[in-house]
């Protein structure tokens, strides 16, 4: 047992192991997430809809000989989904080129699950970094990957070889190709603000200097402080954080996230930008001669893209894993109670911080369900207009209003 330790310390080996481990939690973490996110979206729905939404499936008590099944909120839903997917009858049609047919729906599904090898999930956990790659390019690797994306819904338009598939796989390319130039220059002025591509390394600017999004950041206030009531440092605290330079900067970054937000709503494809799939006008899109798990993964592949674009998001303007106030995954006590091991402690404030970031998530994908059901579809001339005329340019001149920006603050 020793040596067997003492082999799996080994630093080649405790990086291999150790990245294994957090790459099989995250991925089940997501696929979770995914479909509880349909969950979700369907009570959301509901709710704004006055309806009752998913409430019968739950826990199958009738199984084990009772009389009747619990239903629990209607939690069983995307199980019982999945099982559907899952048995149905994948039906082919003969026409289609089966090769490129068979491998678009994984093409979609595939890049938003490398997405998530670089976005740090947790500050870190006995001392492992909670992410799995933290690589110095870490933005530029989002965006290569996750533009690879639309090539697996143009395969699909175009192997289905029909009609309306293939007007939404030519509707998703030139979408995607219109927003992902604001998207690109909307993290611009991050960079020039942070002077890092490494996103652990922008969420701990944040955590140290303030969220992106928020103009006014106490400085050096914490938990601490507000629980014993000292209210000097507090009073200091505040006074700090109210600057003129914070100010000026945030107004930058302000417009970088609103350009960033709404463009990712366009390249996820959800409403008021769901022109490639618009079933009043295209069946279903470039998904409409798909069935059973080639559906399926067409469909996790949206809500994948969704949920890793708001952890970008998170980790980009929200700061991340980091909550006010309170110390990170790295500290060895627990406010200060002696009876709290340290090793008790970092493992706390390291769940913390794994529990913080998918908080932020989980009410950014609220505002992705809430957008859904409360705003109507754009016309295909409004969205590229949005897009050409207005977000690109916007993103352009953000970049010189960064730059002068920095330049006064700086001297």
């Amino acid at each position: 047992m020793e040596q067997l330790i003492s082999f799996a310390m080994q630093p080649e080996v405790f990086l291999v192991w150790t990245s294994l481990a957090k790459t099989l939690g995250l991925l089940g973490i997501i696929l979770g997430f995914v479909s509880y996110t349909v969950y979700a979206e369907r009570k959301v729905c509901a709710f704004i809809q006055d309806r009752v939404g998913p409430n019968r499936v739950g826990i199958p008590l009738t199984l084990l000989g009772m009389k009747k099944d619990l239903p629990f909120l209607g939690l069983g839903q995307p199980i019982a989904d999945a099982l559907k997917l899952l048995l149905k009858e994948n039906f082919i049609p003969k026409s289609v080129n089966k090769f490129y047919y068979y491998i678009a729906p994984k093409l979609v599904m595939v890049p938003p699950i490398l997405v998530l090898a670089v976005l740090p999930f947790g500050s870190s956990l006995f001392g492992v970094p909670m992410v799995i790659a933290n690589i110095d390019i870490g933005i530029l690797y989002v965006f290569a990957i996750s533009s690879l994306g639309v090539y697996g819904i143009v395969l699909a338009g175009w192997a289905s070889n029909s009609k309306y598939p293939f007007l939404g796989g030519i509707r998703a390319t030139s979408q995607m190709i219109s927003y992902e130039l604001a998207l690109g220059l909307s993290v611009i002025p991050i960079f020039l603000l942070c002077g890092t591509l490494n996103l652990s390394d922008i969420v701990l600017w944040q955590r140290e200097n303030g969220w992106m999004v928020v103009p006014w950041w106490p400085q050096g206030l914490t938990v601490q402080h507000l629980v014993h009531g000292d209210w000097m440092a507090i009073k200091d605290a505040c006074l700090a954080g109210l600057s003129l330079q914070r100010f000026l900067v945030w107004i930058p970054m302000m417009i970088s996230f609103v350009v960033f937000i709404i463009a990712m709503f366009a390249e996820t494809n959800r409403l008021p930008f769901d022109l490639p799939e618009a079933e009043q006008e295209l069946v279903g899109g470039y998904h409409t001669e798909y069935s059973s798990m080639g559906f399926a993964l067409f469909f996790l592949g949206e809500y994948a893209a969704m949920i890793v674009g708001s952890g970008v998001v998170v980790t980009l303007f929200l700061g991340g894993w980091s909550l006010p106030f309170v110390p990170d995954g790295s500290c060895t006590s627990f406010f200060d109670l002696a009876f709290v091991p340290g090793w008790l402690a970092g493992l706390i404030w390291g769940l913390v911080g794994i529990a913080t970031f998918f908080a932020k998530v989980s009410m950014l994908l609220f505002v992705f369900i809430w957008v859904r059901w409360t705003l109507p579809r754009f016309r295909y001339d409004q969205l590229m207009n949005l897009g050409w005329y207005f977000f690109f340019e916007l993103a352009l001149v953000n970049i010189f209003l960064t730059a002068f920006v920095l330049a006064y603050v700086k001297n």
